[in-house]
């Protein structure tokens, strides 16, 4: 299997043909048929510029993307900057971007100050990519490692410290582990991806600090900037543990343990199994704004419970007039049957069902 490399930003020249761009109105918004989800479309000779900045573990969907994009457009240049989910929000809030790729929905204070960069319209959270979180290792010889929630949520605390530890045994009955000391990795910078393992944590470990997408202090351990940084730091290091999004954990061909759900299964990471807990989710937002709310300590047979989803924040109303055609154009191409059916081939979960036609009909609302 071939994954679509990293990136530092990513350039994409294409041009978005009426279908693209949402005008299309044959079928309905939701159905999964090339009429209402086109794919990349037919040159029309549009052109501008989108700039947009943000998750680095939607990186490679975004990559993937924009090459197949390009086969069929031309004229429009998409520059994307995966500095990492709070930077690309802070860049949308500041209007410097069309779209940020945020790992977490806008909260706090931010949506407020979303909607006044949209001015004339609300800014609203997309769902556009399923990321799951792999608990990624560095153990030679040690493989199919299992994991609970509380010993992860010990070993990230730094109160586990050792690969022998009792608790660490106690998940792994049968294999033999070694003394080696655990070098734990965390993001050095604001991450959606902290933001929702930490979130995990505090649902099934009883983690102390509260989530976010800086790292607490307090918990210690080793930081690494970016999901690159982060398989990097894991795969040089013996005895390191740490969290990344699975096509990062893929393209670096990085040990994943096993890691139990609300019913004490241990269950292995794959694009259906983290599925499995994203069909669980609720939509907690209103109207075209789908931020949702994801159950960590989901009791579904099969689920592996660490996800997260990547938002495409933009403006329902409010981008010019430009932009508000091209952004509508290439989302339209990433929530297309084409579009998320690359995303298995990547390490993603693919949107289905219910949740994929809300999505559809959020795009179409862009103007």
């Amino acid at each position: 299997m071939k994954y679509a490399g990293r990136l530092a930003a990513v350039a994409v020249v294409g041009a978005l043909s009426l279908a693209a761009c949402g005008t299309d109105n044959n079928a309905p918004a939701g159905s999964t048929t090339s009429a209402s989800a086109p794919a990349a479309g037919n040159d029309n000779g549009l052109s501008g510029t989108i700039n947009a900045a943000g998750s680095s573990a939607q990186a490679n969907a975004i990559t993937e993307w924009t090459k197949n994009f390009t086969a069929t457009n031309a004229g429009v240049t998409i520059n994307y900057q995966p500095s990492g989910s709070g930077a690309g929000v802070q860049a949308f809030i500041q209007g410097t971007v069309a779209f940020a790729g945020s790992d977490s929905a806008l909260k706090d204070d931010q949506p407020a100050q979303a909607d006044a960069r949209c001015k004339t319209g609300k800014a609203i959270n997309i769902p556009m990519v399923t990321g799951p979180i792999a608990v990624v290792y560095n153990l030679p010889g040690v493989e199919g490692l299992q994991l609970s929630p509380k010993t992860l949520g010990g070993i990230f605390d730094s109160k586990i410290t050792k690969w022998d530890d009792a608790a660490i045994k106690a998940d792994n009955p049968s294999a033999k582990l070694p003394s080696t000391p655990i070098q734990a990795f965390h993001r050095s910078d604001e991450s959606g991806t902290s933001d929702n393992f930490t979130k995990f944590l505090k649902a099934t470990a009883g983690w102390a600090y509260e989530p976010a997408k800086a790292w607490p202090a307090e918990a210690k351990g080793q930081g690494a900037k970016g999901s690159d940084g982060i398989a990097s730091s894991v795969k040089d290091t013996e005895g390191a543990i740490s969290y990344v999004e699975l096509s990062y954990a893929e393209n670096s061909s990085l040990q994943k343990a096993k890691v139990s759900n609300g019913a004490n299964e241990f269950v292995e990471l794959t694009p259906e199994s983290a599925a499995k807990t994203i069909e669980t989710a609720t939509i907690k937002g209103t109207g075209n704004d789908l931020a949702l709310s994801i159950d960590y300590a989901t009791k579904t047979p099969g689920a592996y419970p660490i996800v997260l989803v990547t938002y495409e924040i933009t403006c329902e109303k409010g981008l010019s007039a430009e932009e508000s055609k091209l952004v509508k154009g290439f989302l339209t191409y990433t929530a297309s049957d084409e579009g998320q059916a690359a995303l298995k081939e990547l390490g993603y979960a693919p949107l289905a069902g219910d949740l994929l036609t809300k999505v559809r009909t959020a795009v179409e609302a862009i103007s």
